[in-house]
Order: structure tokens, then sequence, then C-alpha cells
């Protein structure tokens, strides 16, 4: 069979000459009888293409239609794609729909059909020119393009039909829903996988090394510089003997007692308590001792979001104490 190449169209324009005239249902009797033999467009069909991977991308000849887009288009979105081994743009739109189809976590299923290993489908569906895009839904069809569309234009195409169906087949708002939240997932950077691994076996020394090693590499890394401050505060409030607060009471004038208590009472919660003790302690200290007690105040600020209300306070303090 010859089918001319087909040029970018309206959706509309090929949905509409769809529309009543095909009735999905209507080919499982022949379905029915070709699956009892082989089909001249069985995998092994001269210039059959290949299924692209996984669930999401389907080869589907007309003894697999009725099971593979009639009766799956009851649960999720079909997107049938019609093309041929000689068709150019056809070559240029179906990596785009496969890719499509991959990445989105089972919202819909890409079925590809050969119109020349498969005439009587491509007759059902009155096509006139190829690659022509049909989505499939409830058993029937519910849009349609033709031509290379842009990838944008289809994402956008794609969009509108999953919005439109998500109340009406079973598992397109849920699988959209699920592809949309995995798409916003970052991916996992093995670096920071790492450095988490340690912290779960308690390593300490390991994750700061492992955070360490990123800020080598990327000194502004926010996320790792955030997680290697907690790091190190972990590492000491652990060391830290609960009755460092009493003794710090006790001895006002004792800076490692002031700095370890108020490690121990960030590590209890006690936020606002160990600001107060440290900026209490830069009042009463000098040259290098104040120095040090207001680094150490600092570094307790980078473990909290620099918008928090107590660290924004302490810093007002912290700066009437120095001037």
């Amino acid at each position: 069979m010859t089918h001319p190449r087909g040029s970018a169209g309206k959706s509309a324009t090929t949905s509409a000459a769809l529309s009543g005239a095909v009735d999905l249902s209507g080919l499982k009797s022949r379905a029915d009888t070709t699956r009892q033999r082989p089909s001249p467009g069985g995998p092994t069909a001269q210039g059959q293409q290949p299924a692209a991977g996984g669930p999401s991308v389907i080869d589907v000849t007309e003894a697999t239609f009725q099971a593979e887009i009639v009766e799956r288009s009851m649960q999720q979105l079909v997107v049938v794609d019609l093309w041929a081994e000689w068709c150019g743009p056809c070559k240029q739109l179906s990596p785009v729909l496969e890719k499509l189809a991959t990445e989105s976590g089972g919202a819909w299923v890409l079925a590809k059909i050969d119109v020349d290993a498969n005439p009587r489908v491509s007759q059902l569906f009155g096509v006139q020119s190829i690659p022509t895009v049909v989505a499939i839904a409830g058993g029937q069809p519910v849009d349609a393009f033709s031509g290379a569309l842009p990838e944008p234009k289809i994402r956008q195409w794609l969009d509108s039909l999953l919005d439109a169906l998500k109340d009406k087949l079973p598992g397109a708002g849920q699988a959209q829903q699920e592809g949309a939240e995995a798409e916003q997932q970052p991916e996992e950077d093995p670096r920071f996988t790492e450095a988490e691994e340690a912290l779960d076996r308690g390593d300490f020394t390991a994750a700061e090394d492992a955070y360490q090693r990123i800020l080598d590499a990327e000194p502004a890394n926010e996320q790792a510089k955030a997680a290697l401050a907690q790091v190190r505060f972990m590492r000491r409030a652990g060391e830290v003997d609960p009755t460092a607060v009493g003794r710090a009471d006790a001895d006002p004038k004792d800076v490692a007692a002031q700095l370890a208590a108020a490690d121990f009472e960030v590590a209890q919660n006690q936020v606002d308590e160990a600001f107060a003790r440290l900026i209490g302690t830069v009042r009463r200290t000098a040259g290098d001792e104040r120095n040090q007690v207001r680094e150490h105040l600092v570094g307790l600020f980078e473990l909290f979001d620099s918008a928090d209300e107590r660290v924004l306070k302490a810093r007002r303090d912290l700066t009437s104490a120095l001037f």
C-alpha cells in the first residue's frame, strides 16, 4: 500500500476526520480470527521496528489490536503511532514519542503500528498521510494529529489529554500525578548518597570527608555546606558531657564549658537558651576568647534556616554585643 508523506496538520482536523468513521470494537472479530494464524505484520515482518523498551512502548499488529489498544484503552490512554519504514517524518517523530512515553511513568502507552504490515488498521483509521498519531481512550479515538510536530507541542497535546481524562480513566490521573512527581524529583547525586550512607552507619568521619570532597570540587555548593555543618555539629554534640550546662552555669568565665553547654542545649532543641548563653559570653570576653565564642555561635547559626526568627534575633543581639 502507499501513503503520501505527511506534513504537520492540526489535531482537530484529523480528529474530525476520524470521528464517527472509526468503531474500534468492530475489529474484534477480525482480530480474533487473525490471532489464530501468523500475522503478516508480526515481529518478523520486513521492516518492523522493535519495541523501544519497557511496557510504555509496544508494537501492535492486527492480531493484537483488540487486546493492546481497545482493551488497554479502558484503563489508560493509548497513543497510536501509525508509521512506515520509508517515511522520513516518521523517523523524526517516533523517537520523540518513545522518549515521552518512557518518561511518562505509565500515564499513557505508545502503540506503534507499521501501516504497510498492517493495512487493515490503516484502513480502519482512514489514514490519508503518515505519520498519524491517534489518542485512544475508552475504546474510541479522542484526538489525533498528523505530521512530525515538535516535542513541546506534543507535550502540550498529551498534557491536555491526560488532564481531560483524569476523571474518566482509572489509571490516567494517578499515573499522571506519579509521573509528574517522578519528573520533579532531582536525580540522586551519588556523592551525597555516599555521605548519607556513612551517617546511617554512624561514621561521622566518612560523612564529613564525603561532604568535604564535594566542597573541594564545588566550593559554592550550599547543600554540601549545610550538610557538613550538620555533621560536624552532630559529632561534637555527641561527645558533650551532659554536666556541661551545670559547669557552665557554675563558672560563667569557663569559655570551654559555655561552648559545650551551648552545643548540648541546641541538641536538646533549647536554641534560644544556647544563643543567649553565647551572646552573654561574647559580652564578658575579649580578644581571642571573644573571637572563639563568636565563631562558634556563627557556626550554630548555619544549622538553621537563615530566615529563622531565632537566628535573626540572635544575629541582632550578637551585633549589639560586639559593637
